[in-house]
């Protein structure tokens, strides 16, 4: 009982820290170190050197270009003002009535052309409030319709999207960007369509009682200039040429390296050779992204020539910290799966939920409320309990693709709660408090985590995939 206390104690003190908005780079080994010390004291120094510091090298090594490329993309999205130019184009086509679906939808298209939530996020809301304050809809509903767009289906259901949550398992699975696609698909259909209902179930009640906008943010009613934006489609074109090549390049990696690629058959002694079947999506994102990168620079050169060095800057600042924030998770949840407690816990898990499938969901949202991150609480269970889910999937006749699916959209469930820092930044951007907006984003929040458990429930009865 000690143990297990003690691997509690950890995870509620990270938890705490997160919250409370200190750096997770500095208190996750702290918590984890700790939790070492409780259990051996004369372990901590093997533990942080030869786990803690060598599991988060591992992950820096494996996705910190990841969090580059698509940092350096979303800033150049921004601004050249592509991202603006995207926006304007689609939320002028929709009525004024379906001010929450152009918002839904302005948010889907560039999360899932691999442009950051985060930058999303601040792109969309002037034309989010101006839309919102158009059709008299209570602004405290602009943080929900703009998380059903950018935190949930085209994060980590929509088969092929190019952000983090999508791509760590590949790495573990041996999977690709494109894995089990009617189950993503699926479950990214229900997503939307529950998402859009409660919405428009709120913004009827607001209706009902004559509730208007409320008091106008001056700086937000008035969006970003449009004048001089490029043509939508020149816009669109980086968001495309990604999702293409993505696909493109996820197939021809596989086939033209092979399983592996062996430096020393090509007169490099040193390196070990590469299992290529792991890292292949993941190159296919780096590429897509760098070629999206270039053709951005390309067209928009005079635009943002000025502003080139400190938006890249900036971006990679941003990057280096993102990455280091999960790899410090990832390297805390090695750390505590080796612990006596966390053992016993999987133990118990393992024997109350057999099912492997509702396993990884229910232990994959659990870590990722915990420590108020998709990637975050991914990056634990899978690097704690990757192999062995990969082992039981296989003896039960599971598609690795399938697990990959389902432990995707289970990190993008309870991850929302009101410490995650996405939500946080939202509600900074659109100037609400917690009271004001919070219930909605915990509805979407109720969706996403239910979305998990409707893609089993079609695996299990049709064997979708």
């Amino acid at each position: 009982m000690l143990d297990i206390l003690i691997v509690l104690s950890a995870l509620l003190f990270l938890t705490i820290v997160a919250y409370r908005g200190y750096s997770v780079i500095l208190f996750a080994p702290v918590a984890a170190l700790l939790a070492v010390f409780l259990s051996g004291p004369s372990l901590v120094l093997p533990f942080y050197s030869g786990v803690f510091m060598e599991r988060a090298a591992v992950f820096l090594k494996l996705y910190f270009p990841i969090f580059l490329l698509g940092a350096v993309f979303g800033k150049l999205m921004d601004v050249s003002g592509f991202a603006r130019s995207i926006i304007h184009a689609l939320a002028s086509v929709m009525k004024p009535s379906q001010a929450m679906l152009s918002i839904v939808l302005v948010c889907a298209v560039l999360t899932y052309g691999g442009v950051s939530l985060f930058v999303v996020a601040f792109a969309v809301y002037p034309f989010a409030a101006e839309l919102f304050r158009t059709a008299g809809i209570p602004k405290r509903l602009i943080p929900a319709t703009i998380a059903l767009g950018a935190f949930t289906f085209t994060m980590d259901a929509l088969p092929g999207s190019p952000q983090i949550q999508n791509l760590i398992p590949t790495t573990f699975f041996k999977t690709d960007a494109w894995a089990a696609p009617w189950l993503g698909l699926s479950g990214a259909v229900f997503l939307f369509l529950t998402g859009m209902l409660y919405l428009e179930w709120r913004r009827r009640q607001a209706a009902r009682a004559d509730e208007s906008y409320g008091p106008v943010d001056v700086d937000a009613s008035n969006p970003a200039d449009i004048g001089g934006l490029p043509h939508p489609l020149l816009a669109a074109l980086p968001l495309v040429l990604v999702g293409v090549l993505n696909k493109l390049l996820t197939s021809r990696i596989a086939s033209g390296y092979g399983l592996k690629f062996d430096f020393a058959a090509h007169g490099i002694p040193g390196p070990v050779a590469i299992e290529v079947a792991s890292v292949s999506a993941l190159w296919a994102v780096q590429i897509a992204l760098f070629c999206a990168i270039v053709v951005i620079v390309a067209t928009a050169w005079r635009k943002i020539r000025l502003t080139f060095q400190a938006a890249t800057g900036s971006a990679v600042s941003g990057a280096i910290l993102a990455c280091l924030n999960t790899g410090s998770e990832y390297g805390f949840g090695a750390v505590i799966a080796l612990l006596p407690g966390f053992r016993a816990i999987n133990g118990f898990l393992s024997r109350t939920i057999e099912d492997t499938l509702l396993n990884i969901a229910v232990t994959t949202n659990v870590l990722a409320g915990i420590t108020g991150s998709a990637s975050g609480g991914l990056s634990i269970v899978l690097g704690s309990l990757g192999q062995t889910y990969a082992e039981r999937a296989q003896a039960g006749g599971i598609p690795l693709e399938v697990v990959h699916r389902i432990a995707a959209m289970a990190s993008g469930g309870m991850d929302t709660l009101p410490h995650n820092g996405a939500v946080i930044t939202l509600l900074a951007i659109t100037g609400l408090t917690h009271r004001e907006s919070y219930p909605d984003i915990f509805v979407m929040t109720i969706f996403k985590v239910a979305a998990a458990f409707f893609a089993i429930v079609l695996y299990r009865l049709f064997g979708l995939q």
